[in-house]
């Protein structure tokens, strides 16, 4: 009998998924916030993939997670995202000014939470 001595499972994340309502206003909403101006496309009519330096964030209505319900799929409630920054104070300055909703203010003088118009929460911090 042969027995998986290892998960073959690659250390690293490939991507994020984050649950929104409309692909569409979220799409723009978190375009705006990473300063993305290249077209990111809808695919499938309810995923769209963001370039990223990193790990890609997906945003997706989650059709099989909830998503075909009225509400939507739930949002994340504990943030989950941690999106870095080079000048924290700055970056909280844009989300005041542009209306996003704080969580937090700036914590320890590292990070704040703010909270995406479908209320899912995403950690700022600096480098």
């Amino acid at each position: 009998m042969s027995t998986i001595s290892a998960s073959r499972l690659e250390r690293r994340i490939g991507s994020v998924f984050i649950p929104v309502r409309n692909i569409e206003q979220a799409r723009d909403w978190y375009c705006r916030l990473l300063g993305i101006t290249e077209p990111c496309e809808i695919q499938f009519g309810h995923l769209c993939i963001l370039p990223t330096a990193g790990p890609d964030l997906i945003l997706d209505t989650m059709p099989m997670w909830g998503g075909r319900e009225p509400e939507g799929a739930p949002p994340i409630r504990t943030p989950s995202v941690m999106l870095q920054t080079e000048d924290l104070q700055a970056s909280y300055a844009f989300m005041q000014e542009h209306g996003v909703s704080l969580v937090t203010g700036i914590e320890h003088g590292h990070w704040f939470v703010i909270e995406d118009p479908d209320g899912n929460r995403l950690m700022i911090c600096g480098r």
